[in-house]
């Protein structure tokens, strides 16, 4: 009898879910209306071919990370990126992730940028934010031959380059760069080689 009754609740429950659901009267969840309105299927139609540049990156691609000391030493680490449109399609978002090492306390590490493009100009801005580390950048730039620059400071005011290199529907090479002589010298930061990952 307890068994029947605890069915019949569970059903219960799911055929209200599943109606609220077909209604869209669903009771208020911060986190599921969120990821429901947040994403978009493709770009925006009035952002036309300006949206291209950044858009065939949309996907998810494994990333194996190269941060470089600057006496030399590189401390390698693995991860992977994600790129999706948001926003109604007049933004694109990333988001990086890096796995802790296997048996460590460590917490993965995640930071994000929300990108969008000025179609007058061809112009990509970048919002750059990393709330763990208390860091925000912002970087503008575009295409640059076969590559794709981006330009900004830090908090210090050091001058920040960052580009996507060898570019190929499948593979990319992401460069940061820092100068504190006014672009005269670069120190490469980070080196980071993206393979894209099949879809299932």
């Amino acid at each position: 009898m307890a068994a029947a009754m605890t069915g019949a609740i569970v059903v219960a429950c799911a055929q209200s879910a599943a109606d609220e659901a077909r209604t869209g009267e669903a009771g208020a969840d911060p986190r599921r209306d969120m990821i429901a309105v947040l994403p978009a299927l493709g770009p925006h139609p009035s952002l036309g071919h300006h949206a291209d540049l950044f858009g065939r990156f949309v996907g998810t691609w494994d990333a194996d990370y190269s941060f470089i000391a600057e006496d030399g030493s590189v401390r390698h680490s693995r991860g992977e990126v994600l790129f999706g449109w948001i926003l109604d399609g007049y933004a694109l978002q990333d988001i990086f992730l890096g796995y802790p090492k296997p048996g460590s306390n460590e917490e993965r590490r995640m930071v994000t940028g929300v990108r969008f493009v000025d179609p007058k100009t061809d112009r990509w801005t970048v919002m750059f934010a990393a709330p763990a580390f208390s860091a925000a950048v912002r970087m503008e730039g575009g295409a640059e031959g076969d590559r794709i620059v981006l330009r900004g400071h830090d908090d210090h005011g050091a001058e920040l380059r960052w580009s996507f290199n060898d570019i190929t529907p499948n593979s990319f090479v992401w460069r940061g760069e820092t100068s504190h002589d006014g672009g005269k010298t670069w120190r490469m930061d980070e080196e980071h080689h993206m393979t894209r990952r099949a879809s299932r």
